[in-house]
């Protein structure tokens, strides 16, 4: 029976997916994420899960083989650029009113079974690599594998597993719980105190198979917790996560609100700096000098803030956080921006709803950004920060074929990045509207 199962899965994967042994599509226009440019006209030829080649004009695809063996896609009317990426989710969830108690009334295998709708509709909005910063442990590293696998359908994951925290610190799991459920955390549950802490959390975060590393190094807007801003790491601990994710080739990405929380970790030599809401330019300054990205989850920030103003929306410990922090994140991507900070596109989905990601690409455009700026972030530059522009993040012969196209030209309106209507990943078409 469960064989049949898996067939019978195996089988619905594979009739919403198109892949040949070779594919020609014709790109109306084409960013190829590098230069900046917009390219008319081009072919571009996939084999292999890989780009072949990118030649200017319509090429005839029967220059490639017979009609048996080649694949065309027309999307001459349409602008193709590098698959997408979103380097903040949280696929596991998606906040609504009663999000808190979640945890009380849903098994490991509910929310990894509702995590596979959200993939899909992320894979759908055109983001075919997303960076997981923060789940219980578990779920991701299970949703990468089943991804994978072509078990289900979802955007490729590199994935931080628990984030770390200090006890009582906004990645906390017993946070806002009572009695017998407050119980004191330890670093195989992501709770760090002190050095020798932190070195066992980063090792227990290989150990369960992450990626990299997510640590809370301020408070949170979302958290059951008064303070937002306040730091929760010290420098020694910040120095020896930093260290021993070095050891295992991972990088840190650090949520941080507040302004001494955020300097210490860069400081520390961490990766990037997620939300950074009070970014002094001071701050700035030192990203800059070391290289260390920001990426701003501006959707995050606009979410939370209007839903502030319902007045039995969130507990009345997050309400006031989230009025005060939420306005003042798009004034600081403005000034980061202008400053020359680098900058990688980053949503927080789950907070927001999953599949509304290219929303972000309108705010950073609102923030100072041009739209070319904007789409380099979710390709470009997300590729560097992952360290993985080697295979992806351009459309370069001999990277992975990671496609997405629209309808229209994105420079001319970025409103229309909401509306990708061509998906292909590794080679493999998802979407073709």
């Amino acid at each position: 029976m469960i064989r049949k199962f898996f067939a019978v899965v195996t089988l619905l994967v594979s009739l919403q997916t198109v892949s040949a042994a070779q594919t020609v599509i014709h790109a109306g226009k084409l960013i190829n994420g590098q230069d900046g440019e917009v390219h008319n006209e081009m072919t571009i030829v996939v084999e292999d899960g890989k780009i072949k080649s990118i030649e200017d004009g319509y090429v005839d695809p029967v220059k490639f083989g017979d009609a048996d063996s080649v694949t065309a896609i027309d999307l001459k009317e349409h602008t193709v650029m590098p698959g997408l990426m979103d380097m903040h989710t949280h696929l596991m969830m998606q906040h609504h009113k009663k999000v808190y108690s979640d945890k009380f009334f849903l098994n490991e295998a509910d929310f990894a079974l509702r995590s596979t709708t959200y993939a899909k509709k992320t894979l759908m909005a055109g983001f075919t690599t997303v960076r997981e910063l923060g789940d219980n442990g578990t779920n991701s590293v299970s949703l990468r594998s089943a991804i994978d696998k072509g078990w289900i359908l979802g955007p490729r994951i590199y994935t931080a597993g628990k984030s770390l925290a200090t006890t009582g610190g906004h990645a906390d799991p017993t946070n806002g719980t009572k009695g017998q459920f407050k119980r004191d955390g330890t670093p195989v549950d992501g709770v760090i105190n002190g050095v020798d802490d932190a070195r066992k959390a980063v090792r227990q975060r290989y150990k369960d198979g992450a990626d990299l590393i997510k640590l809370t190094a301020t408070g949170g807007v979302l958290s059951l917790a008064v303070n937002g801003q306040n730091p929760q790491f010290t420098k020694d601990e910040l120095k020896a996560i930093v260290e021993i994710a070095k050891d295992y080739e991972m990088t840190v990405a650090v949520h941080a609100h507040g302004t001494e929380g955020m300097k210490r970790a860069v400081l520390a030599g961490v990766d990037s700096i997620e939300h950074g809401t009070y970014m002094t330019p001071e701050v700035m300054r030192l990203m800059k000098e070391r290289g260390t990205y920001y990426v701003p989850t501006l959707m995050a920030g606009d979410w939370v803030a209007e839903k502030a103003k319902e007045e039995d929306y969130f507990p009345a410990v997050v309400r006031p956080k989230a009025a005060a922090i939420g306005p003042v994140i798009m004034k600081t991507f403005a000034k980061a921006h202008a400053a020359g900070v680098k900058i990688a596109f980053g949503t927080d989905s789950g907070v927001s709803p999953h599949g509304d990601n290219a929303r972000e690409f309108e705010l950073m455009v609102a923030g100072g950004m041009t739209p070319m700026q904007a789409i380099q972030a979710a390709t470009l530059e997300a590729s560097k920060l992952l360290k993985i522009d080697d295979k992806l993040g351009t459309l370069e012969a001999g990277k992975l074929a990671d496609i997405v196209a629209v309808k229209g030209d994105p420079i001319e309106n970025i409103s229309l990045m909401k509306k990708v209507a061509f998906v292909m990943k590794a080679g493999t078409v998802f979407k073709n509207e």
